[in-house]
């Protein structure tokens, strides 16, 4: 029997029911904003903003839970509040249909006020972020997967980083004086640390197969012996590479979070203080 293709949906979703109860939600929306601009105009202090506005606040509110959800992992645990990836897709989609009802709060028009303003653009922004987050933790994990050799963490690259380059220190002392000045001249540097390189977003193999034919002259020219010291040198030097593709990608990932959560924390903070304004004035 043919093994049946996944679907569009599932090859672009994490989750596609949690995707189609979404586009519910952003029809049932959309149902209501045409309905509401039929009967009177949209503004944000009328009953139709508000009403939207509360919903975008309240819908916030849920949507801020799965940081401390993540931060509390043990905690949620025990308390059985369900596995992690559910309170994900929550929050990217109730994040997106937040960001619409904000939208439908200010009746789709650019607030005039400087706060209100702010809280326009930074909602926009932070529901961009997380999107752009998701297609991250998405793309990445697939092209390191998929591409090379070696699974890495990220925490233990600056301990492999250093392992290796003792070893092939140690290894290439050894040798004779051309694969002595060969590793002095075109290994010992590039083994001394982490080396991101624009080339991994675009080629995730970084073009490493080119860099080991560098090695592939010297080598006619060795005895049997130093061939194979060379070859182990080869063998180090192609994982330290995997590893900078390794540490390219998943820093970048790593600091996508650095747009995102301070952004939305000033952001809960300036929608608190707008609450507070709205009930005391």
């Amino acid at each position: 029997m043919a093994k049946k293709k996944p679907s569009f949906l599932k090859n672009w979703v994490e989750s596609p029911s949690w995707f189609r109860a979404f586009l519910i939600g952003v029809a049932l929306c959309a149902a209501a904003f045409l309905a509401n601009i039929a009967l009177s105009e949209v503004r944000p202090y009328n009953a139709w903003g508000l009403t939207y506005g509360t919903l975008a606040a309240v819908l916030m509110a849920i949507v801020a839970l799965y940081g401390l959800r993540r931060r509390t992992t043990n905690v949620a645990l025990k308390l059985r509040l369900g596995r992690a990836q559910p309170w994900l897709q929550f929050h990217l989609y109730a994040g997106a249909l937040c960001l619409l009802l904000t939208l439908m709060h200010s009746g789709f028009h650019v607030p005039k006020g400087i706060l209100t303003w702010w809280l326009w653009v930074l909602s926009i922004w932070v529901t961009a972020s997380g999107l752009f987050g998701a297609l991250l933790q998405r793309w990445i994990p697939t092209i390191l997967a998929s591409g090379l050799g070696n699974e890495v963490l990220y925490e233990r690259i600056p301990d492999l980083i250093t392992e290796i380059k003792d070893k092939a220190k140690t290894l290439a002392e050894t040798c004779a004086d051309p694969v002595w000045d060969f590793y002095k001249k075109n290994l010992a540097r590039a083994l001394e640390a982490p080396q991101p390189r624009l080339i991994y977003y675009v080629d995730v193999t970084g073009g490493i197969q080119g860099r080991m034919k560098q090695f592939d002259y010297l080598r006619r020219l060795l005895s049997p012996e130093e061939r194979d010291k060379l070859n182990k040198l080869e063998a180090l030097y192609k994982t330290k590479l995997e590893i900078d593709a390794h540490f390219t990608l998943q820093r970048t990932l790593r600091g996508w979070l650095y747009l995102h959560v301070p952004v939305s924390l000033v952001l809960l903070v300036l929608v608190a203080f707008h609450i507070f304004t709205i009930l005391y004035y």
